[in-house]
């Protein structure tokens, strides 16, 4: 798979019988879109007592269901077992999961039983927000010699959140296609929302964020399914959805508006440097209060004063129309240098 290409992969969370996977897939081939058929063969759950998967011969199901339709197959991997036992039922494309891609143990599990093999593999970001351990993971995989090689966007745990089932947390997959542009990355909605109504609008999102593909669950009868029914839909709500997105250009060659992009970037470099510089002379200020500090000696962390600093900031914010979560960040990056320039005068 290349960036250029648009791809969609997607089938019931779990293979719960050999005629619910079938008939499935036989209406996803019918909608014309779906690249690859998915469906969950080994399904811990995170409450003991739930539908765990049909294990291998669930593998013998997703064989037939490729054999009826003609499309590929994918699911998910976790040991290197599952490995072995995919390649041997002629699956096309693996994921590591987020619960394994969390553990560098045991993505290098399965790394080992990849290396020799030119076994299509897709990175799902991990259930924390990790740059680091999803960039291991993806690294892993490529040292085992795997160069077609994909990211999954499916969510970040987060306590307490209600919105969604997983946190998108666009920054962390922005940033991991900034340090590698040349991999494809698709979005999972269905695991982020955890509801079907939305799977939509964050895929309309993702593709405005320039993803190279969607993987969404899909269900003859999503309200009967074994796991996770409340973010499957059936293939004809899929090729409804699917064919309502809007798949936007990555650029344009139109003169008017190269001209346009061209002059706002330049004014964005402007305001760029005129940033950094009132950033800069507020630090020098930082700095001398953290000098009159330590002649008087008071203590660098001034918790009062930042609380009111902090408060006005929200306020100004939403009067300018910023969003309190972005000036929360940005005051709280703010405060944190300010206090590391303190720290190194008070060390003197």
């Amino acid at each position: 798979m290349t960036q250029n290409k648009n791809i969609l992969i997607s089938g019931p969370c779990s293979a719960e019988t050999e005629k619910q996977l079938v008939d499935t897939a036989l209406q996803l081939k019918d909608t014309g879109l779906v690249d690859y058929l998915r469906a969950g063969i080994w399904k811990p759950r995170t409450n003991p007592g739930g539908y765990e998967g049909a294990g291998v011969k669930g593998l013998s199901w997703l064989l037939n269901a490729k054999n009826e339709t003609g499309l590929k197959t994918a699911t998910e991997v976790a040991t290197g077992k599952h490995v072995e036992d995919c390649l041997n039922f002629d699956v096309d494309l693996l994921w590591i999961g987020a619960r394994t891609s969390v553990n560098p143990f045991s993505v290098q599990h399965v790394a080992d039983a990849l290396k020799g093999t030119d076994a299509m593999v897709f990175i799902k970001n991990p259930v924390n927000p990790d740059l680091k351990l999803w960039i291991g993971a993806l690294e892993r995989i490529q040292k085992a010699g795997i160069t077609n090689v994909g990211l999954i966007h499916r969510g970040f745990s987060s306590y307490g959140n209600s919105e969604f089932r997983n946190a998108p947390l666009w920054q962390i997959p922005i940033e991991m296609k900034r340090l590698f542009p040349e991999i494809p990355m698709i979005c999972d909605p269905s695991h982020i929302t955890g509801k079907r109504a939305r799977i939509f609008e964050i895929s309309q999102k993702s593709l405005d964020l320039d993803y190279n593909g969607l993987i969404i669950e899909s269900h003859i009868s999503p309200d009967e399914a074994w796991t996770d029914k409340d973010q499957q839909i059936t293939p004809s709500q899929l090729k409804i959805g699917y064919e309502n997105l809007v798949w936007k250009k990555k650029t344009t060659d139109l003169p008017d508006f190269q001209l346009q992009i061209d002059e706002f970037r330049e004014q964005i470099n402007f305001y760029d440097d005129e940033l950094l510089s009132l950033i800069r002379s507020r630090m020098n200020i930082a700095e001398k209060i953290g000098q009159l500090k330590r002649s008087n000696n008071v203590t660098v962390l001034q918790n009062n004063r930042w609380n009111e600093i902090l408060l006005k900031s929200i306020v100004k914010g939403k009067q300018l129309k910023l969003s309190e979560e972005f000036v929360k960040s940005m005051m709280e990056l703010l405060h944190v240098e300010s206090i590391r320039l303190q720290n190194e005068i008070h060390e003197l």
